[in-house]
């Protein structure tokens, strides 16, 4: 004889049987076996109500009851939005009717009239595959819990990682797919004397003077492949004859689907402007 594994005991167990008879011949035989949680009813119509508020790990339905038989009840079951998982094995006389529960959606039969040992085994059975198919549904809820404060973890430590960059950088920037701005931080704009946009290479009509172009045209084609750079050096020569020098460092992005998003990148200006005087003649 086997006997149910420990953590079954205690599962939730709802008798369907319009037979009076029926009902107190499983209750008996579930005490015995030591199940602690069984209820009943022999209205077949108060299923689904019962099975959203307590959540039952088995019902035992019998299929031939008046008013709504067990076929309509596995129906009800299904199209209530809490019934996630349709813990029934069907009762029945009818050998015919046991394919067609099965189709149904039961998940298993106990054929009429009960053989005890048939009916300990099956709901035995039955438990334990509930009881593993719970478990995995926690399993998941905790996995799914992991991943969100993972993300949220992950979200932090860019933010800090950002906020660090800034501080160390005298500018930052994210520029889209198409190349346009999202974001930039610090007096870059007073430090190049002119618009992001238009030194990255998306023309924003703004004029380009005193760089040194060859940089300049290297940086924009590293950023059009796609290719990470760190401390790439570019200059300009301003209206004052004065030189300045900065270095950028940047990163493609991509989501969490690999697709491209866009830039990001850092700057540095690292010499203070110096007269460029011409050679006496």
């Amino acid at each position: 004889m086997t006997f149910p594994i420990a953590g079954n005991l205690d599962a939730s167990i709802l008798i369907v049987d319009d037979q009076d008879a029926n009902v107190k011949l499983l209750e008996r035989l579930l005490a015995e076996a030591g199940y602690t949680n069984v209820a009943s009813t022999t209205d077949p119509r108060t299923v689904v109500a019962l099975h959203r508020v307590h959540h039952h790990d088995l019902i035992l339905l019998d299929l031939q009851m008046p008013e709504m038989d067990g076929f309509e009840v596995m129906e009800g079951l299904k199209a209530d939005a809490a019934a996630d998982y349709l813990p029934v094995i069907v009762l029945t006389a009818q050998p015919a009717h046991k394919l067609r529960a099965l189709q149904a959606g039961a998940r298993d039969f106990i054929s009429k009239p009960f053989d005890l040992l048939e009916v300990k085994t099956r709901i035995q059975n039955m438990l334990e595959v509930r009881l593993l198919y719970k478990r995995l549904g926690s399993y998941n809820e905790v996995l799914e819990q992991t991943v969100r404060e993972r993300t949220a973890a992950l979200c932090e430590s860019e933010l800090r990682f950002r906020r660090l960059t800034e501080l160390a950088s005298d500018w930052y920037w994210e520029q889209n797919e198409t190349g346009n701005l999202t974001q930039v931080s610090g007096p870059v704009f007073d430090m190049i004397g002119l618009g992001m946009s238009a030194f990255l290479g998306n023309d924003g009509g703004e004029p380009l003077t005193g760089w040194n172009e060859a940089e300049r045209a290297g940086l924009q084609a590293k950023i059009a492949a796609r290719e990470p750079f760190l401390d790439f050096s570019f200059s300009r020569v301003k209206a004052d004859g004065g030189e300045q020098r900065f270095r950028v460092s940047g990163e493609p992005m991509f989501n969490s689907a690999c697709r491209f998003t866009g830039y990001r990148g850092i700057g540095i200006e690292t010499s203070e402007s110096v007269r460029a005087f011409a050679p006496a003649a």
